[in-house]
């Protein structure tokens, strides 16, 4: 059996009182004393920490020294545009497999002579695997940083006390700022439908700008409870959960990832795993998607419950990928895959122990994203 791995950060979770719990192979604090819905609210209100330390980090450069060969490298398993992507810059991107399931989800940013990739912590060793068939680009797996997320509204604000160029960033720039001599990673981006950072710190320094940032009145820890709530009520799928091996791009509301010079008639179409399965049915439109759900009542609905067309009898038409209770949204809330012909404002049944309880299909996302344009 693997031995847990612990994150530069383990030591200050446990000092700042957090309950820890194993996730994807890792010790990870699930919430502080705080609790998750105070979390979640703060992050909401003013800025939330978060140690994602676990995502994997990957350099890849080009073998022959021209970033535009590693673009097109990569696009032989990202099902993404890679190629425009200008320096400076970050972007979402799939891996696929042959029938047109998702291997991952990732973000990929262009740093001038090399890409950096951050994978979920579940799929790193999948993923590196996958990066290392392809061909002319070396792979460098980032062992020695720390990752950590700034979220919420008070994000720059804070970060601009620090560093002051972080404030300038746009959402999805990538850039490189110093800090004490140090090169930190940032990109303006994040996973809770906030304004915020992701920034990889070197390992040796990430619990001192952890400690810089908390410093800070606004900033609160947050553990991986709000992170989920967070995303949740963002619309954003997770792996493993929204989305695996066996579902589309198509079902899994994510077609918009694979952008148009990657699809039928465009410059570089398809030309990665499951092309064929995966543009057939974005052009066709996907038999059913991942959409929201509004239930009655305050019971939650949680990821296998099954979803029915009706209050009585009737074969299942889905099941819950994800749900649980939207602190901002003050009731229950569920993503599921339906069939994509039931419109929105139309009441399913999803059922809880042994009762129907009528929710109401609603549009993604639950809250309105705050991102900096």
């Amino acid at each position: 059996m693997a031995e847990t791995r612990r994150t530069g950060l383990n030591d200050l979770h446990r000092e700042l009182g957090a309950r820890m719990v194993p996730f994807a192979g890792w010790d990870m604090p699930v919430q502080f004393p705080m609790g998750v819905m105070a979390e979640h609210l703060h992050t909401r209100q003013k800025a939330g920490l978060f140690d994602v330390g676990h995502m994997g980090q990957v350099l890849i450069h080009p073998q022959d020294g021209d970033i535009a060969s590693a673009a097109l490298a990569l696009e032989t398993v990202i099902a993404a545009d890679v190629a425009s992507l200008p320096e400076g810059r970050q972007r979402y991107g799939l891996f696929t497999n042959d029938e047109g399931g998702i291997l991952d989800d990732l973000m990929f940013a262009n740093r001038g002579d090399h890409f950096l990739l951050v994978v979920n912590a579940a799929c790193v060793d999948q993923d590196i695997a996958i990066l290392q068939g392809v061909a002319g680009v070396t792979v460098t797996p980032v062992t020695d940083r720390g990752l950590l997320a700034l979220q919420g509204p008070q994000a720059a604000e804070v970060l601009a006390r620090i560093i002051p160029e972080a404030a300038d960033m746009r959402f999805m720039d990538s850039l490189t700022l110093d800090w004490q001599g140090h090169a930190l990673w940032f990109s303006r981006s994040g996973y809770t439908g906030e304004d915020g950072y992701e920034i990889s710190v070197p390992g040796a320094q990430v619990e001192a700008f952890a400690r810089a940032l908390l410093d800070h009145p606004e900033v609160a820890p947050i553990g991986l409870g709000a992170r989920d709530s967070l995303r949740l009520e963002a619309g954003m799928p997770l792996y493993g959960h929204d989305m695996d091996a066996g579902v589309t791009p198509g079902a899994a509301g994510l077609g918009w990832a694979v952008s148009k010079a990657r699809r039928t008639g465009g410059a570089r179409e398809g030309g990665f795993p499951g092309a064929g399965v995966i543009l057939t049915e974005l052009a066709q439109g996907a038999a059913s998607m991942r959409r929201g759900l509004r239930p009655e009542g305050r019971a939650p609905l949680r990821e296998g419950v099954v979803i029915f067309p009706d209050a009585a009898g009737g074969d299942p038409i889905g099941t819950v990928s994800s749900g649980g209770f939207g602190p901002s949204v003050g009731g229950p809330i569920a993503m599921a895959r339906i069939p994509a012909e039931i419109p929105e404002g139309a009441t399913v049944h999803a059922e809880l122990r042994g009762k129907r309880v009528p929710a109401t299909v609603v549009a993604l996302p639950f809250i309105t994203p705050s991102y900096k344009r």
